[in-house]
């Protein structure tokens, strides 16, 4: 492939160049968060309650970083397709630039707020203060997870998914070493329970903001990278803003919605939470592969929209499509029919086991609804539209669910049970619903 360009290689070739590395990736980023699950409950499963708790709160960061890199992404990946090389290079320093500005300024307001947030989850005494004592280290670090993002979302832009897998999988294994020192006081460290898986995090961070960014500087993106390139520059802000705001809110619905449900879920108990949140990290272990197809999705439609090659753009989008909807007949297979052995390999408390098994044997079918949502929010992006997806996204975790979880609770005797099958109905008729409007406001002219 030339210098990162995605318009002329075979369309199926692309998307495996680069969503294979980047599901590969992401698969171990999910095994780090699992193995964090799976540390937690060596303190306690009030800590491992606690990190479920804080699961919300910290995708708020995440929301925030990816709609910086999935901007990064969309603007250079066009430039990089129209052949607009100079203005290519402007957009990966101001994005590098206002993802550092972005990651201190959320880092500073989260410490200000989440005594509030955790407190309107019902987190009360110890479970509240090891809740604070996770996410107070996490925010400081917040800065460092932005950056990460950022600079990731650059190389998408030309096809590079292979060094932030790098990165992943060395993470991994940093983690499963840091965890355990950091946590029980091994070596010469003090005992921090926790707080220290939320400081291996943060280390492994840095270390990840400093290789992403030596391999970018190997790029022409970033050849000739100076620190005064950090200046902000406010037309490119705006631009970022414009298409990155969309995408950061859209993922931040994504978290109030994780935020809303385990509110609800909160209602029926410490161990319904536990349950949740250790099928949440079962639930992405199983999309992983849409994750790298969403990811090939944008990077293809992006170059080939800027080169203007409409036939790959739909080429693109159609294989994508089909590529997940395969994968995901075996992924839904596997949760169906072992949900009960995946629960207790991270819980022994049957409690938890039960109503985790019983969540993903009907959240499991959610599995291809999500393929249409991920692949036509990165069609969306590429056209450089991503209010469609926010608004789709509101809709879907906050408008919608609220009022049914309330009426289930209150108005039925359905209990849990009524609120997995809310969430499984939603996300189907908002994929659908993606699905149609993206027939209509998508228009992709003949070549």
């Amino acid at each position: 492939m030339e210098d990162g360009d995605l318009t002329k290689a075979p369309i199926s070739k692309l998307i495996k160049w680069i969503a294979f590395p980047a599901a590969i990736g992401f698969f171990f980023n999910t095994m780090y968060n699992v193995t964090d699950t799976f540390f937690a409950g060596q303190i306690s499963s009030l800590a491992q309650s606690a990190l479920a708790l804080s699961f919300p709160v910290f995708f708020i960061i995440i929301a925030l970083g990816s709609g910086i890199s999935s901007a990064s992404t969309a603007l250079v990946g066009h430039e990089v397709g129209e052949g607009n090389r100079e203005k290519a290079k402007e957009y990966a320093k101001q994005a590098l630039s206002f993802s550092i500005v972005i990651g201190i300024v959320i880092g500073i307001i989260g410490l200000l707020i989440s005594p509030w947030m955790f407190k309107f989850l019902g987190a009360s005494g110890g479970y509240l203060e090891l809740a604070l004592s996770y996410m107070n280290v996490m925010f400081i670090g917040t800065v460092f997870f932005s950056t990460t993002f950022t600079l990731n979302g650059i190389l998408n832009a030309v096809g590079d998914t292979k060094s932030f897998r790098n990165f992943l999988i060395f993470g991994f294994i940093l983690n499963v070493i840091f965890n355990p020192i950091l946590m029980f006081g091994w070596l010469f460290f003090p005992k921090l329970g926790i707080a220290g898986i939320a400081l291996a995090t943060i280390l492994i961070e840095v270390i990840g903001a400093i290789y992403l960014f030596k391999k970018l500087r190997k790029t022409f993106l970033l050849e000739d990278f100076s620190v005064s390139h950090l200046k902000p520059v406010w037309k490119d802000y705006k631009d970022l803003i414009a298409q990155g705001l969309p995408a950061s809110f859209n993922m931040v619905t994504v978290a109030i919605g994780i935020f809303v449900i385990t509110y609800f879920f909160a209602k029926f108990g410490e161990e319904a939470v536990a349950a949740y949140g250790i099928a949440t990290r079962i639930e992405q272990v199983a999309l992983l592969p849409t994750i790298g197809l969403n990811i090939a999705a944008l990077s293809l439609v992006a170059q080939n929209r800027g080169a203007k090659k409409f036939d790959r753009v739909r080429e693109a989008v159609s294989k994508t499509l089909k590529y997940g909807m395969s994968i995901m007949v075996a992924g839904s297979l596997l949760v169906f029919f072992f949900a009960e052995f995946w629960m207790k390999l991270f819980s022994d408390h049957p409690e938890v086991i039960r109503i985790g098994s019983e969540y993903l044997r009907i959240a499991c079918w959610a599995f291809f609804a999500f393929v249409l949502l991920f692949v036509y929010d990165s069609v969306f992006r590429g056209f450089k539209k991503p209010t469609v997806p926010l608004i789709i996204g509101i809709f879907r975790q906050l408008i919608f669910p609220i009022p049914i979880f309330f009426l289930i609770i209150e108005k039925t005797d359905w209990g849990l049970r009524g609120i997995f099958w809310a969430i499984l109905l939603t996300v189907w008729f908002f994929s659908l619903v993606q699905l149609m409007l993206s027939k209509v406001i998508l228009s992709i002219p003949k070549e």
